[in-house]
């Protein structure tokens, strides 16, 4: 989120007594999440509240308010977001027009996925060597269409070819806040999902 300059906000809100201010403050946030199609990092949340305000006792608050209704307050990408609940899937399915928010992924895609995410930044080569062939570039580019990954840097490898790496999309995708979110690469490798390179 940009900051786009408004010195008509009133972000202590002095005017008003404590209560009354924490709860204009949690509101301010809530509009700020519905408002954005991305998480929202701490440093844009702090732009509305005022100075020493704690962003994160007033999103905890924010959560608590909005138990038993239909959205929820969602720790993902290193910010936060407001969305449906997932028991709410199979209505909004049914009555929404949410056209081109399915991931429609294969096994395989989520397959290369993982090694991306675990192995990044890795290059093609690097995917070749864990799966034992050439993964298509039909395949990247399906999951860079996604936006659930993007170039990283370039290869020290001969030719300098580009990496892959995930993005925030996909951190999104698989709510998960960070990378160290993933599940325990030991644990996969003793599943058989991942191989142990």
């Amino acid at each position: 989120m940009k900051d786009h300059g408004t010195p008509d906000l009133d972000r202590d809100l002095k005017d008003l007594p404590p209560d009354l201010r924490w709860r204009e403050w949690m509101r301010r946030i809530e509009a700020v999440l519905f408002a954005s199609a991305s998480p929202v990092p701490l440093e844009d949340l702090q732009r509305v509240v005022g100075q020493g305000a704690s962003v994160e006792l007033l999103v905890e608050d924010l959560a608590v308010d909005l138990e038993g209704r239909a959205f929820e307050v969602a720790t993902v990408a290193g910010g936060w977001l407001l969305r449906t609940r997932p028991a709410y899937a199979p209505a909004i399915l049914a009555a929404a027009d949410v056209g081109g928010q399915d991931l429609d992924l294969r096994e395989f895609d989520v397959a290369v996925l993982a090694a991306i995410a675990y192995h990044q930044p890795i290059d093609r080569e690097g995917l070749k060597d864990i799966f034992g062939k050439e993964i298509s570039r039909d395949l990247i580019g399906r999951l860079h269409a996604r936006g659930l990954i993007g170039a990283g840097p370039r290869s020290p490898r001969r030719g300098a070819p580009y990496t892959f790496v995930t993005t925030q999309q996909f951190l999104v995708a698989f709510d998960l806040g960070s990378l160290q979110d993933l599940p325990d690469r030991e644990q996969l490798e003793d599943a058989g999902i991942i191989s142990d390179r």
